[in-house]
């Protein structure tokens, strides 16, 4: 069986080991049933994810003339604390701005090479931390707005990283922390505008991850340049593709290529 379609960030579930599923043209995979089998993966084209044009991706799935004009791709994406819908001002499109900025956002503590800070809208919890291949998080502050929660994001990271090693969370290289008292040590680094908004009560979330083997020394599938690759699954974690000759595979890093996918017999 081959399938085929453009690829997008891999939908999880957060049940007793997390979920993942690969959406392909009609076809919805779970792809933790294809740990163990082989596969075989193709790069046939380019398909921005907005435009739907064969155009060689720049970045998140887009085309460059895409990336530089669509609201979804504004530069308040990657550094919140430069969102300005709270002031009735646009970046690009002042309804969709307000419908992503003008919702609860949760500023975190997660751990998955390293313990770091992170911001994310309260309705992509868990799913934010499971895509950074963290295996516990704690919530720190939850604000009303981007903005807040994005001047508080970089605040705290003058004490805490804001970054994921890939490569150290993939050889699942963990380090030992106490969030709650990272948490603790940080409310004081707070602003002002954001403190009465700490919360002091949540609990640590824990996720498992399914992967059987992992790799010593990943290294990073540039599936445009190979064309094609061929190994057997062994993990997911993350986005990634975890092979057992320790390739790895970023689903999201490589949103906007059509691929071709197919379970090969072992």
């Amino acid at each position: 069986m081959i399938y085929q379609g453009v690829l997008k960030k891999m939908p999880t579930e957060n049940l007793e080991t997390v979920q993942y599923y690969l959406e392909l043209g009609s076809d919805f995979l779970n792809m933790n049933q294809l740990l163990e089998k082989n596969l075989e993966l193709n790069f046939v084209h380019y398909q921005c994810l907005s435009c739907g044009l064969d155009k060689e991706i720049y970045r998140q799935g887009f085309c460059k003339s895409c990336f530089f004009d669509i609201p979804s791709a504004g530069d308040w994406i990657m550094r919140p604390e430069l969102s300005t819908a709270h002031l009735g001002i646009a970046d690009r499109d002042l309804d969709y701005e307000k419908s992503v900025q003008l919702q609860p956002h949760i500023v975190y503590l997660a751990n998955s090479s390293n313990v770091k800070v992170g911001v994310t809208r309260k309705s992509q919890i868990p799913t934010r931390w499971i895509d950074q291949g963290a295996h516990e998080a704690l919530e720190i502050v939850e604000v009303p707005n981007r903005y807040l929660a994005g001047v508080t994001e970089v605040a705290l990271k003058e004490f805490v990283a804001d970054k994921t090693n890939w490569r150290t969370m993939l050889k699942n290289e963990i380090e030992d922390v106490d969030l709650l008292a990272w948490r603790q040590k940080l409310k004081a680094h707070i602003p002002q505008e954001a403190l009465p908004y700490f919360i002091d009560n949540q609990k640590e979330t824990e996720l498992h991850f399914p992967v059987n083997k992992y790799p010593k020394k990943p290294k990073s599938l540039n599936l445009v340049k190979s064309q094609s690759f061929q190994g057997k699954l062994v993990g997911i974690k993350g986005q990634y593709l975890i092979f057992e000759d320790e390739t790895v595979f970023n689903i999201r890093a490589n949103e906007g290529l059509f691929v071709s996918l197919s379970i090969v017999a072992g």
